[in-house]
């Protein structure tokens, strides 16, 4: 695996440092006191840069108001360390306040978190988005005497098949979850049809990562799941305009609601934003369709 940042600018390699830092100190803090000695001798195993600034085709323009975030890769050494709230909230909350002071990170940071064996399991597994990462990620951090599994790539039918499978499964889901939410806004449940749009939202992007990469992140987090999918599948930056405080706003709406719509007696969003939400993710929904069949299409062909 690639080791060398030559190709990202002084000030781009100075930040991923202050970030990898962050992460390890983090880490370090949330495991600090804990009795139990498996999570107390917990480990960071390895912290990996994929997506685009390791591809070398990231976007960073202040004028139409789009950044790549850096995407990182963390492995531990066992599943429970991944858990984000106990081990890994307070690292997330520091970057993004990092990021809105503006001074040693101006870049967004979106973390993705496995333990050693799952990664090794998915490898064996021919899934393609671990697959990827082997080859075009490039090591930060590297707990020595930990290595990775050797690749298992799945036939080009295999590949086919549980592409089909997927796609089947989750855009109707997607659709469903649409449908869920027209019938609440008819109703006048605004808060549930806020929850239904999120999860509308949430499945078309897990969609499209199964599809093209047979994997999808374990967040429910739409945000780190929107960054992910526009990084694969830059067609999807249209989808969310942010030039107005009110698509600002409906958009933020959006992200609260898989926990402040069904528990917050305070959660509000009106018609109006829903309305707009709609239109927005039906326009995902018809971006993510066309990704998937090219992507089924292109199965098809090596098949």
């Amino acid at each position: 695996m690639r080791t060398d940042l030559d190709h990202l600018p002084e000030a781009k390699q100075r930040e991923l440092a202050h970030v990898v830092e962050i992460v390890r100190d983090g880490f370090a803090e949330a495991i600090a006191h804990r009795t139990m000695e498996r999570f107390r001798n917990g480990k960071i195993l390895k912290i990996i840069l994929f997506g685009s600034y390791a591809r070398g085709d990231w976007v960073d323009d202040p004028v139409g108001r789009y950044f790549s975030d850096f995407d990182l890769l963390v492995v531990v050494s066992h599943e429970d360390l991944t858990d984000v709230p106990e081990f890994w909230a307070k690292t997330e909350d520091r970057l993004l306040a990092e990021l809105s002071e503006g001074k040693q990170l101006r870049t967004p940071v979106s973390l993705v978190y496995h333990s050693l064996d799952d990664v090794n399991e998915k490898l064996r597994l021919g899934r393609f988005f671990f697959i990827d990462i082997l080859r075009d990620g490039i090591l930060l951090f590297e707990e020595p005497g930990h290595d990775f599994a050797e690749p298992q790539p799945l036939s080009p039918q295999e590949a086919l098949d549980e592409s089909r499978a997927f796609f089947s499964e989750w855009f109707h889901n997607a659709e469903y979850s649409e449908q869920l939410a027209a019938y609440a806004l008819r109703d006048g449940e605004l808060n549930h049809a806020a929850f239904q749009l999120h999860q509308a939202t949430e499945r078309l992007y897990q969609c499209l990562f199964l599809v093209r990469t047979l994997y999808t992140p374990k967040t429910h987090n739409l945000n780190r799941l929107r960054a992910l999918a526009e990084d694969m599948e830059p067609s999807l930056k249209q989808v969310w305009p942010s030039a107005t405080r009110d698509e600002k706003r409906a958009y933020a709406r959006l992200r609260e609601a898989y926990i402040k719509a069904r528990y917050s007696r305070e959660y509000r969003i009106t018609s109006d934003q829903l309305e707009w939400l709609g239109v927005r993710v039906e326009l995902l929904k018809t971006l993510v369709e066309r990704a998937c069949l090219a992507r089924l299409e292109t199965l098809e062909q090596a098949a």
